[in-house]
């Protein structure tokens, strides 16, 4: 029999790993939640983390594209009216997918090559919860005009890097909760699954505090702030694990 729970390049993993990839293809052409380019990305990154992580780790990714995607959509219209939108139709694009989900990806190619898989899926799912945090709060969080900026508390326009709202608040803590969940269901420790949500809840605010501190003065871009604010939920959750050689 097939073994399937095994990770890494064994016949099992890769078996779902592939079947799950072309899926992922299919829904995606169907439902325009990428662009094509996006797609190959996708497909490469889900072959990587699935391939050399676990194929549960690729469910995990998978669940933060396809509710990014919802959140994306959320009110779109609405969002397009006040120019909030990065792309006309709500699909999301290659650079997106490498920004959100380069650094996880990283992270499941040294848990196969340290042959550490049961720390590697706390600080992948913590990558990952960093970057739903930050994709919820900025898509549900635009509409809420009750916005501050994070460094001086002083209101603000909707949409400024380093402004919150509470429902940017809120929506931050749901994306990083979908994460942690989906991380429950996958490795079964409850209390590092909570981990898992407040260390993404806490990379979001790192993102708009280096957003308002930095990319506001041209000094940081958009890419290089979500790569330093998943970072900070890499190595956090890497030190609370007692930085094991991953």
């Amino acid at each position: 029999m097939i073994d399937v729970m095994e990770p890494g390049l064994t016949q099992g993993n890769l078996i779902v790993t592939v079947s799950t990839v072309a899926v992922l293809i299919l829904i995606s052409e169907k439902y325009k939640v990428l662009d094509r380019m996006g797609v190959y990305a996708a497909a490469a990154l889900g072959l990587v983390v699935g391939g050399l992580g676990h194929w549960t780790w690729l469910v995990i990714l998978l669940g933060f594209l396809g509710t990014a995607h919802k959140a994306t959509k959320w009110k779109f219209d609405e969002k397009s009216e006040k120019g909030l939108c990065e792309s006309n139709d709500g699909h999301r694009s290659w650079g997106n997918v490498i920004a959100n989900g380069g650094l996880p990806g990283l992270v499941a190619i040294i848990a196969w090559y340290l042959g550490d898989h049961d720390n590697g899926v706390w600080v992948f799912s913590a990558a990952v919860s960093v970057a739903a945090a930050d994709t919820f709060a900025s898509e549900i969080g635009c509409l809420d005009d009750r916005v501050r900026m994070i460094t001086t508390m002083k209101s603000c326009e909707p949409g400024l890097n380093g402004g919150f709202s509470p429902n940017g608040q809120l929506a931050a803590g749901l994306g990083a909760l979908i994460i942690a969940a989906l991380t429950f269901f996958s490795a079964g420790d409850f209390n590092l699954s909570l981990l898992v949500a407040l260390i993404g809840w806490l990379g979001c605010q790192v993102d708009s505090i280096l957003g308002a501190v930095f990319e506001n003065r041209g000094l940081m871009t958009k890419g290089t702030v979500n790569a330093a604010a998943i970072t900070f939920g890499i190595i956090t959750m890497w030190w609370y694990l007692g930085f094991p050689h991953l």
